[in-house]
Parts: structure tokens; sequence; C-alpha cells
């Protein structure tokens, strides 16, 4: 098989992975977000309970849709196509990945869970995941021996570097699942710390800042991105000073910490339009920078003393986390599903901008219902007219953003009848 033809193949399959966990973790999302507006739908059966689903939805974005894209990447820059084989291999590495989470899922229906947010898996699920990721390591690991011609080039090298930085991913996984294991906690909010934050995020930048290496992308003529990493190595050693135990957000060590991301919104802005991404592919690189700007920004004054004790665990939380994924994430992955094959691209400006303004819409009802939930809790725990209509209004955002994931769906199986 020719590397076109590979690469077309790749894209094809992985973008109807990564885009069905889309749609299956925002149809979930939408039957939660209905339950808010309609208690009554989660009575009657514990299948049906919102405690059951929700894992599955978080779980379905963050290992589905958040994680498929990147690991289509790795296959993109690992794979050798000259191997008889190598788009048998990708079918099955990342069928292994989607059959995992749906084990994974139907564990959690059935009550099956650690308890731990993004970590439920526990009982007979816990080695699912980590199984497929080894599977993964060991056929990436395979390709780029019989690859090792390709040695000399970046792409090659910064894939064989991060293969060799997830090894230890699997086992970590299966042990951090565990019910001994508990990160820092920030004591005076009961939440995560400026250090664990500021070190997710930075691990983070890293992925973003190898993910036009790994997919190829041409450097802009007279576009350096060597800072970039002189850059991130600093942030990473300035992580090293900061307290790593429980940390209270009073502490300065740990504001400043986390004000240190204030200087990636620049920098990470800078380092994206120092490459020469595909049309449809740049206006998602964009939007993501515009999404990552708010996200860090709000993320630090939301860290702040005063504020973070009264939004904390509120529906403030919530906007954030859509924010960053539905936002965020989601942008650079479809950035990431252009590059996989530029002659065909996914969807296109409706899809975009529907999905932009349905995202905001949700975000920012979140947002407001979060800031005003400390003075009104009342009325948000017996269901008062006007939090109903927010949920509502949730809802119908959802809605339409499922809509539009599942058009770009099915988009990619009539162009595979097409090409076929």
């Amino acid at each position: 098989m020719n590397p076109g033809d590979f690469q077309s193949v790749l894209a094809r399959v992985a973008r109807r992975h990564a885009l069905g966990w889309l749609v299956a973790a925002n149809a979930v999302g939408c039957l939660l977000a209905a339950a808010l507006v309609w208690p009554a739908l989660g009575e009657g059966s514990a299948a049906f309970a919102y405690g059951r689903w929700m894992p599955v939805h978080l779980n379905g974005q963050l290992y589905g849709w958040c994680a498929l894209p990147l690991v289509a990447a790795l296959l993109s820059a690992c794979l050798e196509p000259r191997h008889p084989s190598a788009a048998t291999h990708a079918r099955a590495v990342l069928g292994a990945w989607s059959a995992a989470l749906v084990l994974g899922a139907a564990a959690w229906l059935g009550g099956v869970t650690s308890g731990k947010l993004f970590l439920d898996w526990a009982g007979w699920a816990r080695p699912l995941l980590g199984t497929a990721m080894a599977a993964l390591w060991a056929v990436l690991a395979a390709h780029l021996w019989w690859g090792r011609d390709r040695a000399r080039t970046l792409r090659w090298r910064a894939a064989a570097g991060l293969l060799a930085g997830l090894t230890a991913v699997p086992s970590l996984l299966y042990w951090s699942a565990g019910r001994e294991v508990y990160p820092s906690v920030n004591p005076h909010s009961g939440g995560a710390t400026g250090a664990s934050l500021l070190g997710s995020t930075l691990g983070i930048v890293a992925v973003f800042g190898l993910l036009p290496v790994l997919l190829g992308v041409e450097r802009r003529p007279g576009r350096g991105v060597a800072w970039f990493w002189w850059a991130l190595a600093a942030s990473f050693a300035a992580f090293g000073l900061i307290d790593h135990g429980h940390a209270s957000h009073h502490a300065l060590g740990q504001i400043v910490g986390l004000g240190l991301l204030l200087v990636w919104i620049p920098l990470l802005w800078a380092y994206g339009a120092a490459w020469s991404w595909s049309p449809g592919a740049r206006r998602w690189a964009l939007a993501a920078a515009a999404w990552w700007a708010v996200l860090v920004a709000s993320g630090w004054a939301t860290f702040l003393p005063g504020l973070s004790e009264a939004w904390k665990f509120t529906h403030v939380l919530v906007a954030h986390a859509h924010l960053a994924m539905a936002g965020l994430v989601t942008a650079v992955n479809f950035a990431v599903l252009h590059e996989l094959d530029r002659a065909r691209p996914v969807g296109g400006r409706r899809l975009f901008w529907t999905w932009q303004l349905a995202t905001l819409a949700h975000v920012a009802l979140m947002f407001f219902l979060g800031a005003r939930e400390e003075a009104a809790a009342a009325d948000l725990f017996y269901g008062v007219d006007w939090t109903r209509w927010i949920f509502a209004g949730r809802l119908l955002a959802g809605l339409v953003m499922l809509g539009a994931a599942a058009a770009a769906w099915a988009g990619e199986f009539r162009r595979g009848r097409t090409l076929s």
C-alpha cells in the first residue's frame, strides 16, 4: 500500500471511531441534561440512574473522543505504510480501544466503578483500557522498528521519544484507578492544588506542541519553533520548585505557579501560527487558541481566594469542564482529523460555526447558573422555574452539538461508500 492510500484508510477509520464516541458521549450527555429538566426520567430503575450514566458520559468523552484523534496522530507518525498489514494493524488497535470503552461502559452501568473521577476502571473492567493501550504501544513500537530507515527524520524521532515516554502509562492507569491512591488535595477547597493543575496542563501543552510534528505539518518559511521547547522546559523547571503536597490556594507559590500558564496564552498562539495548517484545520486551530485563552484566564481567576470558595463545586466547574473539552480539546481534535487527510475535510463551515455557537451557549448558561448558585442554592435544589429554564437551554445546546456531531459522523460513512 502506498503512503497516500494508507493515510486515507487510517483517516477514515480513525474518524469513524473518534466521531462515533463523540456522538455516543454527547447522546448520554443529553440524556443526563434531560434528567435535570425532567427528574422523573431517572426514576424506577437503577439502570437509568444519573450516577450510572455519568461515568459513561465522562469517560466516553475523555478516553473516546478526546483521546482517539491523538491516538490517530501517533498511528500516522509511527505506522510504516510499506508494511503489508499496516491498515489491518490500525483497524485492530483502534477497534481494541473502542471495545475496551464499550465493556467499560457496561461495567459502569452495572455499578462497577472505583468512584474516582475519570478513573472509574474497577473490578473486572480495571485492566481493559490498559490492555488496549499496551497493544497499541506494541504495534507502534514494532512499526517504528520496521521503519527505522526513517530514523533521521524529525517525525520519526519525535514519535519514538513520545512512545518511550508512554511506556509506563498502561500500568500507571491501572495503579491510579485503585482506591488506595489519591492525588494531593487543596485543604481549603477540597479540589486540586495549583501545582497539580500546572503540571497536568503543561503536559497538555507538550502534547499540543508535538501534534504538528506527528502529523507531518510543514513549518511556515522563516518560522522557528525551538524557542517553544526551551520555554516549556523552563516552565517544567518552575513546576519542579512548587510544593507538590497538600497545598492551599491561599499559598502564594500555588497562585504564582498556576499563573505561569498565562504566559502560554500568546506562546501557544505563536507556536500554532508557525505551521502551515490546511484550510479546514486552520479555522479549528484558531478556535482552539481562543478557547485556550479563555480557559487559562478563567481557570486561574477562579483558583484565587474568594472566587474559589464560592464557585469551586458549583456549575461554574461544569462550565469550565465543557470549556476545556467541548471548546479547546474538540477544536484541537477536529484540526487533527482534518490534517489526517487534507484531501477530504471533516464537515465544513456549518459544522464549525454550529459547534462553536452551541458550545458558547452551553458554557455561558452553566457559568451564569454557577455564579448565582451560592446565593440561590434553594432555588436550584427545589427546581425553581428560572433554574429549569437554564437547564432546558443547556439541553437545547447539547442537542444542537449532538446533531452536528452525528452529521459529521454520518458523513464519514457516506464518503466511505463513495470511495469504495
